[in-house]
């Protein structure tokens, strides 16, 4: 398994080049890194070299690959075709062609998402650096598959209790219809089955996501006070879809701006923009990723024994934090996003006692 590291912050040139940096620091250490961008011009007018749909070697033990919805469409579209094929006697799509699809809102996320995915399972990588849009975009599809299990949870147990659930389960006549349809016996029980590896696959992007040595993200922002606030808005974001932020890349040679203050407890790195093609001096200057993340707080604490969560929200004050329960369930809207926490069961039921924001923490009892 790989480390998927990504950057966030509103400098996208400035990001561009840090990813590259990042890329080129790794490699450098011995360690197979894959440089995934999407479809624009700033990674290869950066690199000096064009950049192909398909992982090529760019430098020693350097990939690099550009992202292209089109292409992932296609390909993920005839899986689609494959699955139909399997499950439907009579399929209605194998005529269709991903490129005769409309790209859906969204989709281009879910397709990089997936195809992260497929890359970190082939173990070809020790590290994955995704050179995204660095923005609440970014952080949406890291944090699709927490939202997708919530819709998951909440719709399947809303069609086991649907009229049309029971009829499935239930019916002598619907039955043998349904199985006149398809190639299975589509009972109640073989309807959960897809939903039950989705869950899985969704349960282990949530449990990558949740471990900082498996995928972090760290800021990069300039000393420019607008750039500074869309840093500090980004990170306490970031920490509502559950993504560790490991630390800040300051871009500036000046180093009277540290901005310890505003980004404390993380640390911040003094990095110097390139300068006549010379990426050296900025290599160097770039942190230990991976220690860096391994001790920056955790957006997420659950204290069974004290009865408590504690969510850590930089960025947001107590006036911009609205918290609400239903039942098993904790939401927490923060910004312009919403995390569903689903409680363990020690504190399954149990009502909220108290809560508090304090110190950038949102401690709620028990």
């Amino acid at each position: 398994m790989a480390l998927i590291l990504t950057f966030l912050g509103k400098n996208g040139i400035g990001r561009s080049k840090i990813a590259i940096a990042a890329a080129r620091f790794l490699a450098n250490q011995g360690k197979r890194v894959l440089l995934a961008g999407l479809a624009d011009p700033t990674l290869p007018i950066l690199l000096g070299t064009s950049l192909s749909v398909d992982p090529e070697q760019i430098a020693p033990n350097l990939e690099a690959v550009q992202f292209q919805v089109s292409v992932m469409l296609e390909r993920n579209w005839e899986e689609v075709k494959k699955l139909e094929a399997q499950y439907l006697r009579t399929p209605i799509i194998q005529d269709v062609y991903g490129q005769e699809l409309v790209v859906l809102p969204g989709m281009d996320n879910a397709l990089a998402l997936n195809a992260i995915r497929e890359y970190d399972a082939s173990g070809k990588y020790d590290v994955i650096i995704y050179d995204g849009t660095g923005d609440i975009f970014t952080l949406r599809m890291l944090g699709m598959p927490e939202s997708l299990s919530w819709y998951i949870r909440r719709f399947r147990q809303l069609l086991a209790n649907s009229d049309l659930g029971r009829a499935i389960s239930e019916s002598p006549l619907i039955q043998p219809v349904i199985t006149s349809l398809f190639n299975v016996n589509w009972t109640a029980e073989n309807f959960a089955q897809p939903a039950n590896q989705i869950n899985n696959f969704l349960d282990q992007g949530k449990a990558a996501l949740a471990d900082p040595t498996r995928v972090c993200g760290f800021l990069v922002t300039t000393a420019d006070s607008i750039d500074v606030a869309n840093a500090r808005y980004l990170w306490g974001t970031a920490q509502q879809v559950g993504l560790t932020v490991g630390g800040i890349i300051l871009l500036s040679a000046d180093t009277s701006n540290n901005l310890s203050t505003e980004f404390a407890p993380l640390p911040v790195s003094m990095v110097p923009d390139i300068c006549s093609g010379n990426w050296q001096p900025m290599i160097d200057a770039l942190p230990n990723f991976v220690e860096q993340a391994a001790k920056a707080p955790k957006p997420i604490e659950i204290d069974v024994h004290n009865k408590q969560v504690r969510l850590f929200l930089p960025g947001f004050d107590k006036k911009q934090v609205k918290l609400t329960q239903s039942g098993p369930e904790v939401t927490i809207e923060a910004g312009d996003h919403r995390r569903n926490i689903f409680l363990p069961p020690a504190l399954s039921g149990k009502p909220i006692t108290g809560a508090k924001f304090q110190n950038s923490y949102l401690i709620i009892s028990f």
